[in-house]
């Protein structure tokens, strides 16, 4: 069973950047698909963006361009670096592994994080 621990979250002004990290224990997280999820009050759950096991990403068309999916592996760790910050990027954030594929569904992910709050002022 993997574990994972979202960090890094914080309020910042729009344009700002931020770097949120997911730090995975119980298991090793490189041969998971790795996926970051956000949730803006009263909506429901948007997909961010997904890495595979290979590396490859994928991004939501909002924040594609601004926002940066990485992995390091000897740290057991996955980065989601966000840049030119909108405040409609507030939310809460989530970190979430799939054993199969980097989906951009909720469904296709087994494990989460409890999510980190971002708040982007204007």
């Amino acid at each position: 069973q993997v574990q994972l621990e979202e960090s890094g979250g914080g309020l910042v002004q729009a344009g700002g950047s931020l770097r949120l990290s997911c730090a995975g224990s119980g298991r090793t997280l490189s041969t998971y698909a790795m996926g970051w999820f956000r949730r803006a009050p009263g909506k429901e759950h948007e997909f961010v963006g997904a890495i595979s096991w290979r590396e490859n990403t994928n991004y939501a068309d909002s924040v594609k361009g601004r926002f940066t999916i990485s992995r390091d592996n000897a740290k057991n760790t996955v980065y989601l670096q966000m840049s030119s910050l909108k405040p409609e990027d507030t939310g809460v954030y989530y970190c979430a592994a799939s054993s199969s594929y980097y989906y951009t569904k909720r469904y296709g992910y087994e494990h989460w994080g409890q999510g980190t709050q971002v708040t982007v002022s204007s």
